[in-house]
């Protein structure tokens, strides 16, 4: 009677097996791995992996396969606003847009950067007025924040702002370009019950040159001293 094999032949025979596969077969297998161990996994392994990690056709079944409303929705745009293979390249990021885009997946989360300032002020060019900024608990609830602190400005004009890559969080240059998707902007803000309180939300879209494209704003009425004490949304 025959040995059996032990696991580690029919591991490398397994192995064996999937470097044999012909390219069109092994996009197919790659597409069901996820995103992240697609690059950290599948990506080193050989320069043929690398390349198919590299390019388009991975990612683009991966869109394919999301059946759900937005994701058909997606999957229409992609083929219609198709991503520059070689575009926007860089060394931290050398994949394609499409990787960009499953990787960092943009669409429906907060692109901003330490939103409610629990990493301090990182990620944000400041301007102080009176006594500062300061970061503080939230004095009331605010619902589907990442974390319950918040920006508290002083007795005099405070100021903050963060520029947004949208290329470098996943969005392809061309699918900017369309104008068929939405780009939603809001912010909590609110007064002390003992001070008033101006607020002002300003946004603007710029393109790679950094010109300006198009610009919102929102000026809600001040809130006057010992009227309220809670917070709002702004939108622009």
């Amino acid at each position: 009677m025959g040995a059996r094999p032990s696991r580690r032949q029919m591991t490398e025979a397994r192995r064996l097996a999937l470097t044999k596969l012909p390219p069109e077969l092994l996009v197919q297998v790659l597409s069901h791995v996820p995103p992240r161990a697609l690059v950290t996994c599948c990506r080193p392994v050989c320069r043929a992996w690398r390349d198919l990690v590299d390019g388009p056709s991975i990612w683009l079944l991966q869109l394919a396969r999301d059946r759900s409303a937005e994701g058909r929705a997606l999957y229409a745009l992609a083929q219609r606003c198709p991503a520059d293979a070689n575009g926007n390249r860089h060394d931290e990021f050398p994949f394609c847009a499409l990787a960009r885009f499953c990787l960092r997946a943009p669409f429906g989360r907060n692109l901003i950067y330490n939103s409610c300032g629990e990493q301090g002020f990182r990620g944000w060019e400041v301007e102080h007025g009176g006594n500062g900024w300061a970061v503080e608990k939230n004095f009331t609830l605010v619902p589907g924040a990442p974390s319950q602190t918040c920006f508290v400005t002083s007795f005099e004009w405070c100021s903050k702002r963060q520029l947004v890559d949208l290329v470098k969080e996943g969005v392809w240059q061309e699918l900017l370009d369309s104008g068929q998707i939405e780009i939603c902007v809001a912010d909590w803000w609110g007064a002390r019950e003992n001070c008033g309180c101006i607020y002002r939300l300003r946004v603007r879209l710029l393109d790679e040159y950094e010109n300006e494209v198009v610009k919102f704003s929102a000026s809600p009425n001040p809130v006057l001293q010992w009227t309220e004490r809670s917070c709002r949304q702004g939108l622009p």
